[in-house]
């Protein structure tokens, strides 16, 4: 107790900078002790590189079917974190009133979505870790620039994270978690994951090709296989569905 008889340190709201880090953690608990969320954002991802690589089920071209397949399933182990994900235990936050109550904390609501942001992230180097030690021990030799990689993984991540968030701000929760789920199983397989896209007809590939997993599948591809320097199309793909996706959650986003 000072002098003047109030006690030392003053009762009040910790930093900002370390509620946010508190809540990613705590975010990023959940996620990894939610055995569904594991199962998409781990397990499902890990089979397919594993299987598909290892089994010849689909045309892959001349290549090894890794070095076809890898730069695919890390674009879906994004969706399946940043999208899917996310989506599902937004829509289920939002219903349950746990948005509304974190949004009356001293943690402001825009320090709530950035800790969401850093859990999807954290998420996301561990899948990334994982799947290119199993891809490394398949025999997948990338190649290209390091900085395209990250570029393109990070507008990635800004796409899905965006139209997760919208869908699940404006849906019921149990729509949220059917309509993510049935986007999850379309794009993997008419998104270019584990299916080239030259397997669909003409014009049904040139509307697969605007999708932000197809964008992000075959500029990982084009760089990680073929060695590209900057796949600046797609790069232009994946920010143009950020904008929208980001924009768009962000004016209509419910947190009731």
């Amino acid at each position: 107790m000072t002098a003047t008889g109030t006690f030392a340190p003053k009762p009040g709201a910790a930093p900002l900078g370390r509620m946010i880090r508190a809540q990613a953690a705590l975010e990023t608990r959940m996620l990894l002790r939610n055995g569904e969320q594991l199962l998409l954002t781990v397990v499902i991802p890990t089979l397919l590189l594993t299987l598909f690589s290892t089994v010849d089920i689909v045309d892959t071209g001349e290549d090894k079917a890794v070095d076809f397949l890898t730069p695919g399933v890390l674009a879906l182990a994004v969706m399946s974190t940043a999208f899917t994900g996310q989506a599902i235990a937004t829509g289920f936050e939002r219903r349950y009133g746990v948005l509304k109550r974190l949004g009356a904390s001293p943690l402001p609501r825009w320090g709530l979505m950035t800790a969401k942001t850093c859990s999807v992230l954290v998420t996301e180097i561990l899948q990334i870790a994982l799947l290119t030690v199993i891809a490394f021990a398949l025999g997948w030799s990338p190649h290209g620039n390091p900085l395209a990689v990250l570029l393109l993984l990070v507008l990635g991540t800004a796409a899905f994270s965006g139209l997760g968030l919208l869908m699940a701000g404006t849906l019921r929760a149990e729509a949220t978690l059917a309509a993510a789920n049935l986007v999850f199983l379309l794009l993997l397989v008419g998104g270019g994951v584990i299916v080239p896209l030259e397997k669909f007809p003409g014009a049904v590939q040139s509307a697969l090709a605007l999708l932000p997993i197809s964008a992000l599948s075959d500029g990982l591809r084009d760089v990680l296989r073929d060695g590209a320097a900057m796949p600046w199309a797609d790069l232009g793909i994946l920010a143009a569905w950020a904008a929208l996706g980001l924009g768009a959650a962000a004016r209509f986003f419910r947190w009731e």
